[in-house]
């Protein structure tokens, strides 16, 4: 069975590309929208790219486990920023990887870095490529080469403490796999960043990724138990603690690094049982400034919504459907214990205090249904959700 693979230019699958017809009725509503004529250009093909040869090739003893191929090239050149995409969808790899290593174990990372050192190569940790600040764009002088290091053969959740709600997890597995390895023993890490889908845990801790759960456990920071990294100079290993006040924590000094200390290859990370209730409501709000006294007023509420999103007018329609020129509250609750109506309830009266109304009504589930990213089914809410998580 064929492979399914990542666009080497853009977001996405290469087989979930924009059809002939979807791209010509796509340049049509621009047309219209711009007052001018707006034509949509072909994606750039492989066969197209004219890349330089590679400066550097791996040795022998590492050879099984690296690439050269241009697809593996094109593909780990970029990150995901608008500037990213831009000049893929051009055809610009002027600057790619000389060498892409997929290491399968710890001693593999260690021995790529072995290897960069002694051969004066940089490298550059490439955890799901979802980065639109250049974090996996190296174009400095100096070195004998590049070399990518891609950890998504690090995919294996290692060991899970049910008692404690832990798990040792390596960096290279993606969101969606995570969630799938968790979901039999009934935990979920909760932490769902815009780029779940394309982005991996490795990721995220280098980054100090943030997920859509901003009013409790924001940040991949408050999930840490301890972390593992192969530097240049070795092994770091923090210890698994529940917590500690003795001095600075080593964890802190990775986490957001941007993988310029080194490549993180495992963690320790806390978890939740996974939620049976839910219930969420979409609040209509006339003015954003409306909103944004209602969101502070539920989140000094002490209700901890489980998602407390407002969205301005614009992205409201364009993102969840609604056109009526109001801006959007995205305000929900879940709870793996108990019941959650009386909290939507104190949360709908804080928005209600500002001017919210809800038209769609509250959606409810008890138990809920097993949807990872926390949707409701149905109106502004769920539509909201299905254009962040296509």
């Amino acid at each position: 069975m064929a492979t399914r693979r990542r666009s080497f230019w853009g977001w996405g699958w290469e087989d979930a590309a924009l059809a002939p017809d979807q791209q010509a009725a796509l340049a049509a509503a621009l047309s219209a929208r711009f007052g001018r004529d707006v034509t949509a250009a072909p994606p750039p093909r492989l066969e197209d790219l004219a890349m330089p040869p590679p400066r550097l090739d791996p040795p022998a003893s590492l050879a099984p486990i690296c690439s050269q191929r241009p697809y593996d090239r094109a593909s780990h050149t970029y990150g995901k920023g608008y500037r990213d995409v831009v000049r893929g969808f051009r055809g610009e790899f002027g600057h790619p990887p000389d060498v892409v290593a997929f290491p399968a174990a710890e001693a593999d990372v260690a021995a790529v870095l072995d290897w960069c050192s002694s051969a004066g190569a940089a490298a550059v940790p490439y955890g799901g490529g979802s980065s639109v600040v250049g974090g996996v764009e190296f174009t400095g002088d100096g070195y004998a080469g590049v070399v990518s290091v891609d950890t998504s053969r690090l995919a294996t959740v290692l060991e899970i403490d049910r008692t404690s709600r832990a798990a040792r997890i390596q960096a290279g597995i993606y969101g969606p796999a995570l969630e799938d390895d968790l979901r039999p023993h009934g935990l979920t890490l909760r932490h769902f960043p815009q780029s779940f889908e394309f982005s991996t845990l490795g990721g995220w801790l280098a980054t100090r990724s943030g997920g859509h759960y901003a009013t409790n456990t924001t940040h991949i920071d408050d999930f840490v138990e301890s972390l593992k990294v192969v530097t240049p100079s070795g092994v770091c290993e923090s210890r698994r603690l529940p917590g500690s006040g003795a001095g600075p924590s080593p964890d802190r000094m990775f986490l957001g690094s941007e993988g310029t200390l080194g490549i993180i290859t495992e963690a320790w990370l806390r978890l939740q049982d996974r939620p049976r209730w839910r219930a969420s409501a979409g609040v209509r709000f006339q003015s954003f400034e409306s909103g944004v006294e209602a969101a502070r007023a539920v989140a000094q509420a002490g209700l901890y919504p489980a998602n407390c999103r407002l969205l301005d007018a614009g992205e409201a329609a364009t993102s969840a459907g609604v056109g009526d020129g109001s801006a959007l509250l995205v305000l929900g609750f879940e709870s793996a214990d108990h019941a959650v109506e009386a909290w939507m309830a104190r949360g709908l009266e804080c928005c209600a205090d500002h001017g919210g109304a809800v038209p769609e009504g509250v959606r409810s589930t008890v138990p809920a249904r097993d949807e990872d990213k926390g949707g409701q089914g149905g109106g502004a809410v769920d539509t909201w959700r299905r254009c962040r998580w296509p």
